[in-house]
């Protein structure tokens, strides 16, 4: 089985300099030009068999515009959404340090703040999700997976069964693309944050 993660374009909410997590802003017009971009790459390198998105604007527009050019349908899946960012969702970055800073002595993963998700209960639900996606699909398929930054931590760390809490992160970009692969017992990372896609853009991230 391949995995093929892909995180979605820049949204309305980067240009507004606002916390997003579940906030639900859509694709820019540079979002879509990056999804367009994405789905004429992926559709020539590595053409996806069923593809699986978050329900969020920003993912399910993206998802959607890699489904009209591959033909293959979009399954959503709410358990994909970003982190839950409860109170600051939507709120600009100097909003949300006044109104709700980070506690002193920082925040605990049991604990839930501001009506946020716990860290606990965002890696179970990336743990359970990446389950539920690879026992559903066919182990010969390749899968296409639409969602946001944060949960494609989490992903990956299910994936290669890291700390909960550790240092180590992997960037990505707007639309960035990430290969793993699933070879009987065996996992791998062919690649990861690739973007050559967007090389005919000058104006992104």
């Amino acid at each position: 089985m391949e995995l093929l993660i892909i995180r979605h374009g820049q949204s309305e909410a980067d240009l507004l300099g606002r916390h997003e997590g579940r906030a639900d802003y859509a694709l820019t017009d540079l979002g879509i030009k990056q999804a367009q971009l994405l789905a004429s790459w992926v559709q020539e390198n590595y053409p996806p068999d069923f593809i699986v998105s978050s329900t969020l604007k920003r993912a399910s527009m993206t998802a959607h515009i890699l489904s009209e050019k591959t033909g293959v349908a979009v399954d959503l899946e709410a358990d994909l959404m970003e982190f839950n960012n409860g109170l600051l969702a939507g709120l600009t970055f100097e909003e949300a340090e006044i109104k709700y800073p980070i506690p002193e002595g920082g925040k605990k993963p049991h604990e839930s703040y501001y009506g946020q998700e716990t860290m606990i209960d965002f890696r179970a639900r990336g743990e359970a999700v990446l389950s539920k996606i690879i026992h559903r699909y066919p182990p010969d398929k390749r899968i296409a997976i639409i969602s946001h930054g944060g949960m494609i931590n989490m992903l990956f760390r299910s994936f290669m069964e890291l700390p909960m809490q550790t240092d180590h992160v992997i960037r990505n970009g707007d639309t960035a693309v990430h290969l793993w692969v699933i070879d009987e017992n065996k996992k791998s990372v062919a690649f990861m944050n690739s973007r050559e896609h967007l090389m005919s853009l000058s104006n992104t991230k």
